[in-house]
């Protein structure tokens, strides 16, 4: 244990060198700082995630062309009603709907915007349950609507899509088609799909005239069997469409597979960056090490002194190990407060423009988790310099000029 005296001795030397130790702290709290707002941005993305997997979802499998184009929006290889019909007689579906996707124009008061439009069949809405997507104004779709309409989120708020805001019943065009909104969906939290529209499956085979198949398409299964339930989809979309087993112009994912596939992006992404702050820590690390074995140096005479005085070699050893210690803790704590206070600044702008999934989660642990990894980092930076300072001679120290 350190001394009360020696303690005062580290405390009153970090004070007389205040741009050296302010540099040193500089260099490792942008690293925590880093670290911290990567960490808490990731922290809040498994927990959106973890949201998604704690829905009711976890009984529905999806089914998506591959195509050339973004998965599930490439109609070249889009999946027909037969197909859909072949996948509920599939032991162990329950049912099984389809979804179109197709790009719009979206009209109100004489401004244009572009985005998607889908469709579910209302009586089997499986698309909108996978993903757990309900109205938070209005209502849902109803078998038989036609030129009613279910808008994204963004369309209630002014100035969000439109200079003003859309009310139930408002009157909007989509693709030269008269329509009223029926409803608006919950905010999901992102621009895109908070911008988009739905209309029914049979309304939306309406205004196409060119024969459409189905983007999407999702099953309700047996929970209990859902791999063996999954493979046979599989083996019958196969058979249907005349495919080899792995030339298959599909693929079939179980929501669990969705959202593992997602952490596990999740997890390369937050571990490459994460990654590159601790590079930029361990160069802090290498220059609060160069900054003690300075201080050493500077400080020979003085340990010549302490030693001639009675100081022993642990002594000096821990007032070393202290002061960079010290260091570390201190610019851990002002990192933790800085990547705290940039992360909630950066949560409040991205919920502002419309990534409202994209939130921080401050759990306690990564405060403490920061600031532990800063002072030990301090600590282990000042070992070498710290060993060598407690080995001096105090006669040679004297001596030195």
């Amino acid at each position: 244990m350190i001394s009360t005296e020696a303690v005062k001795y580290s405390l009153r030397n970090l004070k007389q060198r205040k741009a050296r130790s302010f540099f040193t702290l500089l260099s490792i709290f942008m690293g925590i700082t880093t670290i911290f707002i990567f960490i808490s941005f990731g922290l809040g993305l498994y927990a959106y995630i973890g949201e998604l997997s704690g829905s009711s979802s976890a009984d529905k499998v999806l089914i998506m062309s591959k195509g050339s184009g973004l998965a599930g929006l490439d109609t070249a290889f889009g999946l027909t009603k037969d197909e859909v019909k072949a996948v509920e007689n599939v032991p162990g579906v329950f049912e099984a709907t389809g979804s179109y996707f197709k790009a719009a124009e979206v009209e109100y008061r004489d401004e244009q915007i572009y985005t998607l439009i889908g469709s579910y069949d209302p009586k089997v809405p499986l698309v909108m349950e996978i993903f757990g997507i309900q109205q938070s104004e209005g209502r849902m779709l109803k078998p038989g609507d036609e030129k009613h309409i279910l808008v994204g989120y963004n369309y209630q708020v002014k100035d969000k899509i439109f200079p003003d805001a859309l009310d139930v019943n408002s009157k909007i065009n989509v693709n030269d088609v008269d329509f009223k909104v029926v409803g608006f969906l919950e905010e999901i939290g992102n621009p895109q799909d908070d911008a988009q529209v739905f209309v029914t499956n049979d309304f939306m085979e309406e205004m196409y005239d060119e024969n459409l198949s189905y983007n999407w398409v999702v099953a309700k299964v047996d929970l209990k069997n859902i791999d063996e339930v999954k493979e046979k989809i599989e083996k019958t979309l196969r058979k249907e469409r005349d495919l080899e087993e792995g030339k298959e112009d599909f693929f079939v994912q179980t929501f669990d597979e969705m959202i593992e596939g997602y952490s596990s992006a999740l997890d390369i992404v937050i571990g490459f960056v994460v990654l590159i702050a601790l590079i930029s820590v361990l160069v802090s690390a290498v220059n609060t090490a160069n900054t003690m074995i300075t201080s050493v140096i500077e400080r020979i005479k003085e340990i010549g002194v302490i030693k001639s005085i009675g100081a022993k070699n642990k002594t000096i050893l821990g007032i070393f190990l202290f002061e960079s210690s010290f260091l570390g803790f201190v610019a851990g704590v002002i990192g933790v407060l800085l990547g705290w206070g940039l992360s909630a600044l950066g949560g409040a702008i991205l919920n502002n423009v419309g990534y409202g999934f994209l939130q921080p989660s401050f759990s306690p642990w990564l405060f403490v988790g920061c600031i532990a990894f800063a002072t030990i980092t301090g600590a282990i930076s000042g070992v070498f310099p710290a060993y060598k300072a407690s080995k001096i001679n105090p006669v040679d120290a004297l001596r030195y000029e």
